[in-house]
């Protein structure tokens, strides 16, 4: 391939990222045309016209909401995030937030700024006024972590150093992160369970139709009398109205939320910070070089890693020669490829074929050049969404 990659970025994305592109085969910008992959943070790509020309969106975080995953799919285009680049950023938001919480720092913040700086009492007012603000240690407290991703994980071991009891439940746990759950997490097997044993609850889940509302008032009404919920999943997993009842009833003390909203601005009790969670300079670099890698490794040698609608595919190059086809799910679709390739007199050198759910992405190395009529019958078989010819070019 002669021509340059085209890479449209739709937000500020991390210097070091884009680095990862290199010049001489990839034109990067904000404005360029039909691009054939496109870098996004938090622009919302669901009411924007898509360039047939796309080949991968890369989202530069975690959360994929503001990505149309489904249409993505009907194309055979993978989505690619960045999960765990922002891990240690969220983790050290979550402490705070719990700290905010257990010390009433928020309210006290709030007294200094009324405290006459000029006023020859200030010591003697700020001593006194200290007493509405008396909080309580973080230690020998339950701590409730729901989904034990990379976040969850890196949660609960800081809470653990911080004297804390925790209790986990992730009904999908990854085998890395059991691997990465320290050992004194007590693993419960319902979220009831972890309703009630929590002082403090704390989500890392993403927002999809199992987890929308997942803490409703019944769940609420399970936890301990004066428990704090911390929020840095995404809004929609709590029901705010169940949450804003609890606290003015005093079944929950505190509502820590990275998602500010009209409904709970402004509300006593809630703490609401305007989406800090990866707002690092180290997190936002992680992020951008993580994805930018993936897209570069797929646009180059059709290497999947990390998306969130296709299997990771990583197939050593046995050639010069690869072919990299994103299908349905459907069977005999490899039984076609190879019959394409036998037809042409091809030799297959490796092949590789994994699924996920509905989607399927097949990578063939092939001995010798794949002429323009064996890539077009292969794109013409049932069940293909999209296939790419990859040559090496040097």
């Amino acid at each position: 391939m002669t021509d340059k990659y085209r890479v449209r970025v739709l937000n500020h994305i991390s210097a070091g990222g884009l680095k990862r592109l290199p010049w001489d085969r990839f034109a990067v910008s904000a404005d360029v045309e039909d691009p054939h992959a496109i870098l996004v943070r938090s622009a919302d790509l669901h009411d924007m016209e898509i360039s047939e020309s796309l080949l991968a969106v890369g989202r530069a975080g975690s959360g994929t909401n503001n990505i149309p995953i489904p249409s993505m799919s009907a194309r055979g285009v993978p989505v690619f995030n960045a999960p765990g680049a922002n891990a240690n950023a969220v983790k050290e938001l979550v402490v705070a937030g719990m700290l905010l919480a257990a010390r009433n720092i928020d309210d006290a913040l709030k007294y200094l700024e009324t405290v006459d700086p000029d006023d020859p009492e200030l010591d003697h007012k700020i001593e006194a006024g200290k007493k509405a603000f008396a909080g309580y240690e973080l230690a020998n407290h339950t701590l409730g972590v729901v989904g034990l991703g990379k976040i969850g994980c890196l949660v609960a071991d800081s809470a653990i150093k911080l004297g804390m009891q925790v209790i986990g439940y992730d009904p999908e746990i990854t085998v890395d992160s059991a691997w990465s759950l320290p050992a004194t997490v007590k693993k419960a097997n319902s979220l009831s369970e972890v309703l009630k044993h929590s002082n403090f609850l704390t989500l890392h889940v993403p927002l999809v139709a199992a987890t929308r509302g997942m803490i409703d008032a019944g769940g609420i009404a399970q936890m301990k009398p004066g428990s704090v919920v911390l929020n840095f999943s995404r809004g929609g997993v709590v029901e705010e109205t169940a949450i804003l009842e609890a606290l003015e009833s005093g079944q929950l003390s505190r509502y820590v939320c990275d998602f500010p909203n009209p409904q709970l601005a402004h509300q006593p009790k809630v703490i609401l910070l305007p989406h800090l969670g990866a707002s690092t300079r180290e997190a936002e670099e992680n992020c951008a070089v993580m994805v930018a890698e993936q897209v570069r490794d797929y646009l180059l040698d059709g290497t999947i890693r990390n998306s969130v609608n296709f299997p990771d595919v990583i197939l050593p190059r046995e050639s010069r020669f690869r072919v990299a086809i994103a299908n349905a799910n459907v069977p005999n679709m490899v039984g076609g490829i190879s019959h394409e390739m036998a037809a042409a007199s091809l030799n297959i050198a490796t092949m590789t074929n994994k699924s996920r759910k509905d989607l399927a992405y097949t990578l063939v190395d092939v001995d010798s050049e794949v002429p323009d009529s064996v890539i077009k019958a292969i794109g013409a078989i049932d069940g293909v969404l999209m296939v790419r010819y990859l040559p090496l070019t040097n």
